[in-house]
């Protein structure tokens, strides 16, 4: 089967995705990936053909906002979140588009599997059926997916517990729609028309999920709010960490398990101003002398993390996770969903500080879970970051919470379940295709008869 893979250019869609491909490749598949300019070397070092976004849909993975400054200005809220829509995200739709459709000329692939946020596929989804290859999408987020509460998406609440907080969500998802979603409606409305398709009447993030053939939720149910969600989307668990892309550090034998470990990260986006987790954390655990506290960079220089790296302190660019998480206690996160969900099948519980993309909905999950401490803020205090931890190590239901979590995931064939969704879908799509054929030929007939 050939199968090209489709991924935004950021590390935490990416990462999953190239997860995804070793999967189907070990599985005797042929494989091509469109992704960023900057993952070319990652890409190929996998072993599968590689093909570039076109530049309009294209960013640096360790600035994802460089081309877009004004999004290092605006406060987190309803306006930063409309203009990230906007012009992250509908703005390289035909870019993204149009790079699909080359693809394909070079590498006509029997199926598409993307990540969740690249919205190129729309104008494929919302075309003919008939011309265009099975589309698979991979939620590497939350899944976007409307509430029964009424919430909005995007602000982190947790499930109405009563009719009040109902009301209140009611006037959120209302003050949401005039501040983000209609406006970011209009700008896709108006993208796919010049594209030939629309217009859609739901908002974008939930457009994937409902036109996708296929949906896979790189998660757990326990890990997303109880509601009705379409057929179409499976949870598959969290794709393998892809082992031996970094070696072990230095300093690898302090984790001689003599002290609880405590990992910290801002990610690979978020990660600009170490001052907002990084830093705290280490100036919040350096007096704590049972506790050794691992610092990842995300790929930036160690020696952007501000002050003195405390003793009890180990600092890395990169980290090799697959040797690291199963040595960890506690993951201090800003919440990027797969680092979350890495750490949650390790059955590590976590303590969770974020609020931009879509970090305020994946630590409400963590907290209604049960499986860690949300703090709520995008800054939060050294203290605030001590008790928490503490907590979280000291408190028994944080750590038994987290196993069970680990447990479900541990009940998922991640592996098979991917190659079944796939397979699936190309199998009732060869059997449509047969169908076709025959009703073609069985009408040619009649007509000569005639």
């Amino acid at each position: 089967m050939k199968i090209l893979i489709a991924s935004t250019p950021a590390t935490g869609h990416l990462n999953p995705m190239l997860a995804i491909t070793q999967i189907l490749v070990g599985d005797g598949h042929e494989v091509a990936l469109m992704t960023g300019t900057a993952f070319r070397a990652r890409v190929e070092a996998s072993g599968v053909k590689f093909f570039p976004l076109p530049e309009d849909a294209d960013f640096d993975p360790n600035d994802v906002f460089s081309r877009f400054p004004e999004l290092k200005t605006i406060p987190p809220g309803l306006e930063w979140f409309r203009v990230a829509c906007e012009r992250l995200f509908v703005d390289a739709i035909p870019a993204q588009h149009q790079g699909l459709l080359q693809a394909l000329q070079q590498f006509p692939a029997d199926i598409i599997v993307g990540d969740d946020m690249l919205f190129g596929v729309l104008p494929m989804l919302l075309g003919p059926r008939s011309q265009r290859p099975p589309i698979v999408l991979c939620g590497t987020s939350f899944l976007h997916w409307a509430r029964e509460d009424g919430a909005p998406n995007f602000l982190g609440l947790q499930p109405a517990k009563s009719d009040d907080e109902r009301g209140q969500y009611a006037a959120m998802a209302r003050d949401y729609d005039a501040a983000v979603d209609q406006p970011v409606s209009l700008r896709l409305n108006r993208a796919l028309k010049t594209l030939g398709v629309g217009p859609i009447s739901m908002p974008l993030f939930h457009s994937v999920v409902a036109l996708a053939d296929s949906y896979m939720q790189l998660s757990v149910p326990s890990f997303e709010f109880p509601r009705e969600i379409p057929s179409s989307v499976h949870f598959v668990g969290t794709p393998p960490i892809i082992p031996n892309q970094v070696p072990p550090p230095a300093w690898a034998e302090d984790l001689d398990g003599s002290r609880k470990v405590v990992l910290v990260t801002q990610g690979t986006v978020a990660n600009h101003n170490f001052n907002l987790l990084v830093a705290p954390t280490l100036a919040a655990l350096a007096d704590e002398p049972d506790i050794l506290v691992i610092a990842t960079a995300g790929g930036r220089p160690v020696n952007a993390i501000p002050g003195k790296v405390p003793s009890n302190a180990r600092i890395a660019r990169y980290l090799p996770f697959e040797w690291l998480l199963p040595k960890v206690d506690v993951l201090v996160t800003n919440g990027g969903y797969g680092s979350v969900n890495q750490a949650m099948s390790y059955g590590i519980p976590l303590v969770t500080a974020g609020l931009t993309e879509d970090k305020a909905d994946v630590n409400a999950r963590v907290a209604w879970s049960g499986v860690g401490i949300n703090l709520e803020t995008n800054e939060p205090t050294p203290e605030a970051l001590r008790n928490a931890v503490r907590a979280v190590l000291d408190q028994p239901r944080y750590q038994l919470r987290a196993a069970q979590i680990a447990d479900e995931f541990a009940g998922i064939n991640t592996r098979a379940e991917v190659l079944r969704v796939i397979s699936e879908l190309v199998t009732d799509e060869t059997e449509v295709s047969r169908q076709r054929a025959i009703a073609a030929s069985q009408g040619r007939r009649a007509s000569r008869r005639a």
